[in-house]
């Protein structure tokens, strides 16, 4: 895979008061993911080239990829393809890389994503949408102990241009 194919990525940024360590930590155990990203677990194998799996609540695998970079507790980039059934084929690999710079007493976490094709903004609408609430839950678990429960549905306009695009949506 090569990253130019890749088009400018959505970049969101926020800042933690914690350590790059528990940022890390909260980033790829399924433990702390399952308390800030609504009961979805993260599960991967901890090298370049590893697996890297979403678990939806229920067990069912949500997302799969691959770990592309691995740089603990700095870099993490891995592929994140929702499994709904033809969403790869028509809109490509995303490319989700997390980068962690401690900041003064906190920690800088940017998260970018990236993806192979230009993607309209109705599609991209999704990521857009719920991006700000995983990152503002995993603050929270990292801050306080405790995230907050945000309920999360994909917007109209992306499953509407799903569904234009022969996109089966749940």
């Amino acid at each position: 895979m090569n990253l130019d194919q890749f088009k400018p990525p959505t970049v969101y940024t926020i800042y933690i008061a914690s350590t790059p360590e528990k940022v890390w930590e909260a980033l790829t155990s399924a433990e702390f993911s399952r308390k800030y990203f609504s009961g979805f677990a993260v599960e991967m194998e901890r090298r370049l080239g590893g697996s890297f799996i979403v678990r939806a609540p229920d067990g069912s695998e949500h997302i799969s990829g691959e770990v592309f970079e691995y740089d603990p507790p700095n870099r993490l980039t891995v592929t994140w393809n929702v499994n709904w059934p033809d969403l790869i084929a028509k809109l490509g690999s995303t490319l989700v890389t997390y980068e962690i710079e401690q900041a003064g007493e906190a920690v800088r976490l940017t998260m970018s994503e990236r993806h192979d094709r230009e993607l309209s903004d109705d599609i991209l609408s999704g990521g857009r949408t719920g991006w700000p609430a995983i990152l503002s839950g995993l603050k929270s678990l990292l801050e306080t102990g405790k995230a907050p429960q945000i309920k999360m549905t994909p917007p109209a306009r992306m499953l509407a241009a799903l569904k234009a695009m022969g996109i089966k949506v749940p």
